[in-house]
C-alpha cells in the first residue's frame, strides 16, 4: 500500500498537537482554503509516493514521541492509507491527532460509502476538524488556525454518537511574544 506524501515526516513538533510530535504531511486537498498555510500540499500530484511500510519503519524507530500527527493536505482523503499508519501508531503506544477541513458530521456521512474513514477516526484521539477561515483567523486557540475549527475527542464522539470537543483546548495558554509589549527598563 502506498500514500502520497508531501515532503519529509518530521519529528520533534510542539505545534502539531499536544505533546512532542512525529508529524506525517499527507499530499491532496479538496477544501483549497483561502490563507491555508500549506497550499503546496493541495494538488493530487505533488509530492512522492512512499509505501506506508516505510513509514512504520519511521514509527518503530521512534524516540521520545508523545504521538503522530496526520496533517496536510487533508488526511482524509487518504483514509485507507492513514487508517494503516494510524493503527500501527496505536499498537505501538503513540497517540493519534488528524487535522481535516471536513468537520466531524460530514465524515461521519461520508464514511456510510466510504468506510475507510471510519476506519481512520476509530484509531484517532484527536481531530481538529472544520477548514481555516481568514476571517477567523487567531492566536488565541491552541493547536488550531481559525476559531470555527474544533478541537473533537474522537472516541468518546463516536461512543455517544455526538461531538464531544475537548474543552481543555479551548483557550491558549501562553501568548506569543511578538504581541507583547516590552518593558524598557532605564537606568
Amino acid at each position: 500500500m502506498k500514500i502520497r506524501l508531501s515532503g519529509p515526516i518530521e519529528s520533534d513538533s510542539i505545534v502539531d498537537g499536544e505533546g512532542i510530535r512525529t508529524v506525517i504531511w499527507t499530499q491532496g486537498c479538496v477544501h483549497n482554503c483561502y490563507g491555508c498555510h500549506n497550499p503546496h500540499t493541495h494538488s493530487f500530484d505533488g509530492g512522492s509516493l512512499i509505501e506506508v511500510d516505510e513509514i512504520l519503519k519511521i514509527l518503530d524507530g521512534l524516540v521520545g514521541q508523545d504521538g503522530i500527527t496526520l496533517s496536510g493536505g487533508d488526511p482524509m482523503c487518504q483514509a485507507e492509507s492513514c487508517a494503516f499508519i494510524a493503527k500501527h501508531a496505536k499498537e505501538i503506544g503513540l497517540n493519534v491527532w488528524c487535522y481535516t477541513g471536513y468537520t466531524f458530521e460530514q465524515l461521519l456521512q461520508m464514511s456510510e460509502t466510504k468506510k475507510s474513514i471510519l476506519d481512520l477516526l476509530h484509531y484517532v484521539d484527536i481531530l481538529v476538524d472544520g477548514k481555516f477561515v481568514l476571517a477567523e483567523k487567531s492566536f488565541d486557540v491552541k493547536f488550531r488556525g481559525s476559531k470555527n475549527q474544533r478541537i473533537i475527542d474522537v472516541q468518546k464522539s463516536l461512543k455517544a454518537n455526538k461531538v464531544i470537543t475537548n474543552s481543555k483546548y479551548d483557550v491558549c495558554e501562553s501568548q506569543d511574544v511578538r504581541y507583547q509589549k516590552p518593558e524598557y527598563v532605564f537606568v
